[in-house]
């Protein structure tokens, strides 16, 4: 599950990265309906972000891109909902992620993200604990693999999920697929194979108390 991030531009790369988006022609667009860039500190499901993708000409690019797939249909045929992961294992099997996992990949740079644990109480009931900031051990930035489509003319993404890494699976049952710096690219490639890619993804977890 990942459902917050954070981003924070003390890091030299990110604010590059911050930078780029700002000076889109998505970032204006997407102000005009609302929803401005978010640049900096705890990152929420809807916000638009900095995401990095392939463009038309097949370059490295980043864009803002805006967190959910809006569907249809997911409860009842009358309610539309918001999709903020996609499971890695089943992503290419599901209608909803199949042409994203195929063409539409893409990496969203954060600086850690964070979860919630997850514990059943004595009652019996399922319960949210201590709040975590995780990370990859060592990095600066966290390199969180994710599918992205075009909803009325504007990219929307989500993360993809994953078992978890041991060290932290008591915090939760699932985790985002973290990929190495030097396989984004590989990552947002049309052409590569994503089964083979996400293969490597880190399992190396630093993680503290949060507030």
């Amino acid at each position: 599950m990942c459902t917050r991030f954070h981003i924070d531009i003390s890091d030299k790369e990110l604010q590059e990265i911050v930078a780029a988006a700002e000076g889109s022609a998505l970032a204006e667009k997407f102000l005009r309906a609302g929803d401005p860039l978010t640049t900096s500190g705890e990152v929420r499901p809807t916000n638009v972000v900095p995401v990095i993708a392939m463009n038309k000409s097949v370059h490295r690019t980043v864009f803002p891109m805006k967190w959910g797939f809006h569907i249809t249909g997911l409860h009842d045929s009358n309610t539309i909902s918001m999709v903020l992961n996609a499971r890695s294992e089943t992503a290419s099997q599901k209608r909803t992620f199949q042409e994203s996992w195929r063409q539409h990949r893409c990496i969203i740079p954060a600086s850690y993200y964070f979860e919630w644990e997850h514990f059943t109480s004595p009652d019996g009931r399922k319960k949210t604990g201590q709040k975590y900031a995780i990370q990859p051990r060592g990095a600066a930035i966290t390199w969180l693999g994710g599918l992205y489509r075009i909803e009325d003319g504007l990219p929307h993404f989500v993360v993809l999920t994953r078992p978890p890494a041991r060290d932290i699976a008591f915090i939760h049952d699932r985790m985002p697929v973290i990929l190495p710096r030097d396989l984004v690219d590989a990552w947002i490639d049309p052409a590569a194979d994503p089964d083979e890619i996400i293969r490597h993804a880190l399992n190396d977890m630093a993680y503290d108390k949060a507030v």
